[in-house]
């Protein structure tokens, strides 16, 4: 399926309708030829006339295997994906009066998410005349992001946006827990080091 919206994506041969085209690729010499005569450029070299820049004028058009420049198009947006990191966005909600319980429970999903390397957007929700409280609503979202401190950065201090007040974490990049094994096992060495 993927293939044919690449298909789709250029137009190639006949299917390209415009009077005249500039031409790149290998075996040709650059520049700007009648439809017709970069048409027999193709076919002369069996190979085919593909139109890369449409919105240009004229249009590129190069000349190259069809079948060949489809893989290097696809094995190109493939490594592109791969590149582009996927970001996911943890959601954590609260009431402008979350106890202490509820809260202790929603900070250690938080340490987790960040964990695992996910932002999290924790918000207060205000419902009818629970607005009288955002500045408890504040406090309680810079509490959070304190006492997250050691996994992640704030990204974006509290807003009010509406009826939620919303705050912005995202992981820091040292994994803090990968961090402590390693201070344990110089601490086990200095006594080794006062025997000698």
């Amino acid at each position: 399926m993927k293939n044919d919206k690449l298909k789709e994506q250029y137009r190639i041969n006949e299917r390209i309708r415009v009077r005249e085209v500039r031409l790149v690729g290998e075996n040709v010499e650059p520049g700007v030829y009648p439809i017709a005569q970069a048409l027999q450029i193709a076919q002369s070299q069996d190979l085919d006339l593909v139109e890369i820049s449409p919105n240009a004028a004229p249009p590129v058009c190069r000349v190259t295997d069809y079948q060949k420049f489809l893989y290097q198009q696809k094995k190109r947006q493939k490594e592109q994906k791969a590149k582009s990191v996927k970001v996911v966005v943890k959601e954590i909600r609260f009431g402008p009066q979350t106890d202490d319980h509820d809260y202790k429970f929603k900070l250690k999903h938080a340490k987790g998410f960040l964990e695992e390397g996910s932002k999290v957007k924790a918000y207060v929700f205000f419902k009818g005349r629970s607005i009288l409280f955002k500045e408890q609503g504040e406090v309680l979202l810079l509490r959070f992001a304190n006492d997250l401190e050691d996994y992640g950065k704030v990204e974006q201090l509290p807003v009010l946006e509406g009826k939620r007040m919303i705050i912005m974490l995202s992981p820091k990049k040292v994994a803090v827990p990968a961090a402590k094994p390693v201070k344990k096992a110089s601490t086990s060495e200095k006594p080794k080091q006062t025997e000698e």
